[in-house]
């Protein structure tokens, strides 16, 4: 079954302190209550393991934003899936268009993380989408398809079903410019489609694909509305618990 999720990436915001106020103000707003979705929060690194402890007796799931591409060993600064895992957090945000574009992250970098994730028992949020002038010149199609194909279509269908999509237009991201929910939905029903040649009708009815780039509480349910769209992976409007939870509302 497809699981609707609004996810939020808290991005590089947020000191210890101040991720554990808001990861506590969020579990208030939703304490005793069973949204219509499944809600994660990604976190910077040092906060993983302290949020999940606070939320893990709440409807309140964790995430990374990142985890290494080698298992183990002499690679100082980096943080392994195994890690991730350790801390309590369940899902791990993997090929967000500011890793690919800022750190050089390449479909072999993304798809040694993913399966190193799956490894370890994390669930991928696996990010796709194309550029200003991609879009522009009407190549989205091709983009998302070698994106898929680079990094996740070697998978089993086995594997595949574990991991969530997200379609996010990277002309889109902390621009205020969103896809119109027209566009999104025309997309997501494409990428739908690309899983469905690959893995069967199946897997890809049952594959939760989320609309990320500039989603906040205006604009989440005309977007959620489409029946290709299950949810968003949020950013800017995450790092405020009230807007959040107004996303989560509009399922």
């Amino acid at each position: 079954m497809r699981k609707n999720i609004v996810a939020g990436n808290w991005k590089m915001n947020k000191t210890l302190q101040e991720g554990v106020a808001l990861a506590t103000e969020l579990k208030t707003l939703l304490a005793g209550k069973q949204p219509n979705c499944e809600v994660i929060i990604g976190t910077p690194f040092i906060h993983l393991a302290t949020v999940a402890e606070l939320l893990k007796d709440s409807v309140i799931k964790v995430s990374a934003e990142n985890c290494a591409d080698k298992p183990s060993g002499a690679y100082t600064g980096e943080v392994s899936a195994a890690m991730v895992a350790s801390t309590g957090a369940t899902y791990c945000i993997i090929g967000h268009s500011e890793r690919r574009t800022y750190y050089g992250e390449t479909y072999e970098i993304l798809r040694e993380k993913v399966q190193l994730a799956l490894a370890n028992g994390l669930k991928p949020i696996f990010c796709i989408g194309e550029v200003k002038e991609e879009r522009e010149a009407n190549k989205q199609n091709e983009v998302v398809k070698a994106q898929l194909e680079g990094s996740v279509f070697n998978l089993s269908a086995e594997e595949f079903g574990k991991i969530v999509l997200a379609y996010e237009p990277v002309w889109a991201i902390g621009t205020g410019l969103t896809a119109t929910p027209e566009q999104a939905q025309e997309i997501h029903a494409y990428i739908r489609g690309l899983v469905a040649e690959k893995y069967g009708k199946q897997v890809a009815d049952d594959c939760t694909i989320l609309y990320g780039g500039s989603c906040n509480a205006k604009n989440a349910a005309g977007l959620f509305a489409n029946p290709d769209i299950d949810g968003g992976l949020i950013g800017g409007a995450s790092l405020k618990a009230e807007d959040f939870n107004a996303i989560i509302n509009a399922f």
